[in-house]
């Protein structure tokens, strides 16, 4: 699947001791590497930090995460996951998340449930007839897919509206 993300998922991470002495010190990461970069950049931050001793640090902000929120103090590991999905993957599996929540989302789940991208629920379920059905000539044009879609969706998929007009859909399992 090509993803057309323009944003690498990035996180700002804070070094708390500076900010509660109102010294704004952080860094912008790349989330989309391993766990354990990303904490050896926290830990490169905080050693160059102001405040002495600084130890502890909270993600203060993020961008490139498809409108996926993450807590101040989210796991890394998973932040790391979450990235690297996103960049594999773009906006359908940000969506799908959204909707199954981040704690659910799994590479393997995704995989099986994302169907593909459409213009409408109508043309998935016009193309899912052509593909799965011998229609008669003399009765395709009888055939209302606007109607065929809702019963889809209504316990077999479900969609996510994404940029640009696109529906995602996904299988339900």
């Amino acid at each position: 699947m090509q993803n057309t993300l323009q944003t690498t998922p990035k996180i700002y991470v804070a070094c708390l001791a500076a900010y509660n002495n109102g010294i704004l010190h952080g860094q912008w990461i790349d989330a989309n590497q391993s766990a354990e970069a990303i904490h050896a950049q926290i830990q490169d931050m905080l050693g160059s930090s102001p405040a002495l001793g600084a130890e502890e640090w909270a993600i203060h902000d993020y961008e490139g995460f498809e409108g996926l929120r993450l807590s101040e103090y989210e796991d890394i590991a998973k932040v790391s996951e979450i990235a690297g999905f996103i960049q594999e993957y773009g906006e359908a599996w940000a969506l799908y998340a959204d909707h199954v929540g981040l704690e659910y989302a799994t590479k393997e789940g995704f995989e099986e449930a994302y169907s593909g991208e459409w213009d409408s629920e109508a043309n998935f379920a016009e193309e899912l007839a052509w593909d799965t059905m011998e229609i008669p000539k003399h009765l395709e044009f009888y055939i209302d897919f606007g109607k065929f879609a809702r019963d889809l969706f209504i316990n077999d998929y479900f969609s996510a509206d994404g940029e640009g007009g696109k529906v995602y859909v996904f299988h339900r399992f």
